[in-house]
């Protein structure tokens, strides 16, 4: 037996390890620290955490022609059947309800997407390609398959800088938004007490919205009717009350396998060689100040509805008008009390998000046609 040969196959995923992939994989653990231990977003950033680390081990072969993170790659992210997937669960998870009783809150869902069309103009400015800066842009809406599924379609090179930021920043929205808020309103605009009492929303009202809203969005931004067909398929299984089981399973198994999936493919596209350069930060520096400029514009119109509806209006929902739902209605809503425990803006700030929910699938579609059209 040739010990040397023997020696050599046993040493070869040492041979070929790089301090790229060193730092790598502590990024990979930080993301893995941050789930576990700060809990930020643990279903998200775990399996992409636990990706990144399997993926900088060199010579393992999942990352070859027939690998495992290949195969992932090809059926879920080429496909666009991951993001697609976990549309139908948030679909099932959300009532529009708070939307439906109050539609003007629509406009914050509008002003909430600013960000996405601001950042777009700065990355080309900073010599981005329009198809790289409109995904980059995307970010902006924290909303992580939408993010894929753009850019996907418009720069897969860029696939994993991107679903990182936008992941990444859907788990940091407690710690950047409340600055962002207390910064630009006033205490006693946070004060503002908003009544609720919105004439009620018949059932055939909620299982007409989806079907409608489908028809709609598909006829008037055709490339976004992918994403807002399956968010409306889900929220018609949650509202019609018949089919109970695909509800629960669409909410629970069907979110919870594409969600790992898609999170241990997007790990495993966190390679050093492609991952670690100075247009991986910048992405990463465009998707953050996209999110900021969401938030920001929001809170803004939120301002100004305050003014124009004499103090009836509390600013701070204006925040929740980006997509990361449930997280930035029910952060608005903790804000509020945070001055006033008696004062209960949660439905506000949900009719805001679900808005945001919409309004991040609406210009992820509209910058598809744009785009695809212009290229």
């Amino acid at each position: 037996m040739d010990f040397s040969l023997l020696l050599a196959e046993l040493t070869k995923g040492l041979a070929s390890f790089t301090l790229g992939n060193t730092f790598m994989i502590l990024v990979g653990a930080t993301l893995i620290a941050l789930a576990v231990l700060k809990e930020y977003e643990p279903v998200l950033l775990l399996p992409i955490g636990f990706g990144c680390i399997v993926a900088n081990i060199p010579m393992t072969g999942m990352l070859g022609e027939g690998g495992l993170f290949t195969v992932l790659y090809d059926a879920g992210i080429r496909t666009e059947l991951f993001p697609l997937l976990i549309f139908i669960g948030v679909g099932a998870m959300i009532d529009f309800s708070p939307l439906l009783a109050l539609p003007q809150l629509v406009l914050l869902g509008a002003a909430g997407q600013f960000g996405i069309f601001g950042t777009l103009i700065l990355a080309t400015l900073l010599g981005f390609p329009l198809n790289q800066a409109a995904s980059i842009g995307v970010i902006g809406a924290i909303d992580g398959p939408t993010s894929i599924f753009v850019a996907t379609k418009l720069a897969p090179e860029l696939l994993a800088p991107i679903a990182v930021a936008a992941y990444s920043y859907m788990s940091l929205v407690p710690i950047i938004q409340p600055p962002l808020m207390k910064l630009l309103t006033t205490r006693k605009e946070r004060l503002i007490r908003m009544e609720y009492a919105p004439r009620p929303v018949s059932k055939r009202a909620r299982i007409l919205f989806p079907i409608l809203t489908t028809l709609l969005v598909g006829l008037l931004v055709p490339d976004a009717t992918p994403l807002i067909s399956m968010l409306m398929l889900g929220n018609l299984l949650r509202e019609s009350g018949v089919v109970d089981r695909l509800s629960k399973a669409a909410q629970n198994e069907i979110a919870n396998i594409a969600t790992l999936f898609l999170g241990i493919t997007i790990g495993s596209t966190m390679i050093a060689g492609s991952f670690l350069n100075l247009q991986t930060l910048s992405i990463l520096l465009l998707g953050l100040l996209a999110f900021t400029l969401d938030t920001v514009a929001g809170l803004l119109f939120g301002k100004f509805l305050a003014f124009v509806s004499g103090g009836k209006i509390n600013p701070l929902i204006g925040a929740a008008g980006i997509s990361a739902f449930p997280m930035a209605g029910r952060l608005v809503a903790q804000v509020a009390q945070e001055e006033d425990f008696e004062n209960f803006v949660l439905m506000h700030a949900m009719g805001a998000n679900t808005a945001g929910q919409l309004g991040s699938v609406m210009a992820g579609g509209i910058l598809l046609a744009l785009v695809s059209g212009m290229i």
